[in-house]
């Protein structure tokens, strides 16, 4: 056995919370390594390549790039620096902890003026766990409202926090090297990084990212390797393509792997198969080109294993050796996805309808996705998927909407478990940011949820740092009330607490919904004369039927209404009959707002065209049976 290095090779993760920049620094990065051609067009944060990422300025899927880095601290060589960009949000955990497995350090990206959040603290912990460096990075040190010192030492604080927490689990932790990790202050959208801390709301006094990267050579280990062991490589990441089929993302931690040779593709239950590989391929910027071989510590991808999925490990046919499986967190959160069963249905030719159609697509989300599951619940149309948050499972109906499927997504749920013949919840740690004026509304907000304050923090700004610990259940529909509480202003952070004992019940709406009795048009006429009692989601001319949730009551109770009543005409002229009428403007619900409404008696029913919140039972005279006898049932 003999250890080799790769110093020509890099593989590092950039990590952060949600919208604190990761995505724009990779930029720079591209940019200032020269990685586009000289006049390619390259659009703002570039990584960000789905649909939906550009949406919500938010990045969902990790990636990964490359950039050769020749500049003043290569000492001369060519140096290829694998850079993974990973999500920021708590609900894509799965992603991160893939990004991990694929790196040998992390750069940790700051908000110079929010500071270390939930999700800070969730990847954090994922990286001191797996032993892994950390370069510190505050980042928009030009914010108006910076306060660069201040976080830095939040930061540290954390490190410590987290040493301690997880002396028991990984006892041979370095806790002096990981206090005395490099700090860089950078810029990401203006391109420049310093190791001289600025002052507030100014930019750094270098106006490239070449600290960055010294920091990295220097301070991220070169991948390291046996260079007499056998073929093994681990599946981190899937893709697709038109040409080649499966395409397989892999870190290969030692031998070589060539175009054309013949490998053992060991399975999760430890079976094998042998191989060939059709294609090897190597990333540089956002492109991959075609190579003839990698070695140890390169980041490939290939071809030819057409039902490889992630955590397989890909292995010498001779000596085969599998690599430990990837482990992601439990799922925390689960709706009921299945066909569209409503009377409206199939009303846009050519979508897809069936059961089949729905499994097989959820199917496929499963090879791709390791923080989702989906449990049979013994219905031939209809299936449970199990996920890490709300926004998790609402990207995946948004996606498979996209895609032409009409399908009936029931209310998010949490996945209980019982632990010493208790029943338990999960709960999250929740950290609000609030103008100061906003504190008590947020704190009664919180407590009808059942969530308990953990700790306040004022910073002197006029903004107040609130923590609690919240049942999952209690965050369910309440980003809406929450920023009409605060008037649009409050930011709210979410991750995963783990599991306590079930809080009691949580009244999560007060107002009531207003159903549509009969099927039909809505016409003017009727909602003119309701539009008083309620907020509408429909406009006139739309298409309803009995059981559709039509608006919402400003009462607490339900009411059904008959809102496609014509106005009857007759020979007596009326002497308003010209004025105008006027009506105000619909709610337009989007997908995450409609699962956020729905009561425990409803479901949203979602089509390529337009998302409709309904009752699960349509028939009025069946729901008001219901509804009599739960209440006999409690009296």
């Amino acid at each position: 056995m003999a250890l080799a290095t790769r110093s020509d090779l890099r593989n590092v993760a950039i990590v952060a919370h949600v919208d604190h920049g990761k995505t724009t620094l990779v930029d720079a990065m591209l940019r200032q390594t020269d990685s586009f051609a000289a006049h390619a067009h390259v659009e703002e944060r570039a990584m960000d390549s789905n649909d939906l990422e550009r949406e919500k300025g938010i990045t969902i899927l990790a990636k990964n790039t490359a950039v050769t880095y020749t500049g003043k601290h290569s000492g001369g060589q060519e140096i290829t620096i694998n850079v993974i960009d990973t999500p920021g949000h708590a609900d894509f955990g799965g992603e991160v902890e893939r990004g991990l497995s694929m790196v040998d350090g992390v750069v940790l990206l700051v908000d110079a003026s929010e500071g270390p959040l939930p999700q800070t603290r969730f990847v954090l912990r994922k990286a001191l766990a797996a032993k892994l460096p950390v370069i510190l990075l505050v980042n928009k040190t030009d914010r108006p409202d910076a306060r660069i010192e201040a976080v830095e030492e939040e930061t540290h604080d954390l490190l410590l926090g987290l040493a301690s927490d997880l002396q028991d689990e990984v006892p041979d932790l370095d806790v002096d090297a990981i206090l005395d990790l490099p700090v860089i202050y950078a810029s990401g959208r203006a391109g420049a990084a310093s190791r001289t801390r600025p002052a507030d709301g100014s930019l750094p006094d270098n106006d490239d990212l070449e600290p960055l990267f010294e920091a990295i050579l220097e301070h991220i280990p070169a991948p390291t390797y046996d260079d007499e062991h056998p073929l093994q490589a681990h599946v981190t990441n899937l893709d697709a393509s038109p040409f080649l089929g499966r395409i397989a993302l892999l870190r290969i931690f030692n031998g070589t792997l060539k175009k054309g040779q013949q490998v053992a593709w060991v399975r999760h239950d430890g079976s094998h198969q042998n191989m060939r590989i059709t294609e090897l391929l190597k990333t540089k910027a956002l492109d991959r080109f075609p190579a003839e071989s990698a070695m140890a510590g390169d980041i490939v991808a290939i071809a030819g294993i057409e039902d490889i999925t992630i955590g397989e490990t890909i292995a010498d046919p001779d000596d085969v050796r599998p690599l430990p499986a990837i482990t992601v967190d439990e799922p925390a959160i689960s709706m009921t996805i299945g066909t569209n069963t409503s009377p409206l249905v199939g009303k846009v030719k050519g979508h897809k309808l069936t059961a089949r159609m729905v499994k097989d697509r959820l199917d496929r989300e499963l090879i791709g996705n390791v923080s989702i599951r989906v449990v049979d619940i013994g219905r031939p149309d209809a299936w449970e998927v199990q996920g890490r948050g709300e926004l998790a499972l609402a990207i995946l109906v948004e996606n498979m909407r996209r895609e032409g499927f009409e399908l009936t997504v029931g209310k998010p749920q949490v996945v209980t478990k019982t632990i010493d013949g208790k029943l338990h919840e999960p709960f999250e740690a929740l950290t609000i940011d609030a103008p100061e004026e906003y504190l008590g509304a947020i704190t009664q907000l919180l407590a009808a949820r059942r969530g308990r304050m953990e700790g306040m923090t004022n910073h002197g700004t006029g903004w107040v740092r609130m923590e609690f610990l919240v049942p999952s259940r209690g965050l369910i529909g309440f980003r809406t009330e929450f920023l009409t509480t605060t008037r649009g202003t409050g930011i709210a952070n979410a991750i995963a607490h783990g599991y306590e004992p079930w809080a009691g019940s949580i009244v999560a709406r007060n107002n009531g919904s207003i159903v549509a009795d009969r099927q039909g048009v809505v016409t003017t006429n009727a909602m003119m004369a309701l539009q008083e009692r309620m907020t509408f989601f429909v406009k006139p001319t739309e298409e309803v039927y009995e059981g559709m949730v039509v608006g919402e009551n400003s009462r607490a109770d339900d009411m059904d209404v008959n809102i496609t009543k014509e106005k009857k005409l007759n020979n007596i002229r009326s002497s308003t009959a010209e004025e105008l009428e006027r009506l105000t403007p619909p709610r337009q619900l989007t997908l995450e707002e409609c699962l956020e409404f729905a009561c425990e008696d409803e479901c949203v029913e979602v089509t390529p065209e337009i998302v409709r919140i309904r009752k699960v039972e349509l028939d009025q005279t069946l729901r008001a049976r219901a509804t009599s006898r739960l209440k006999r049932q409690n009296a």
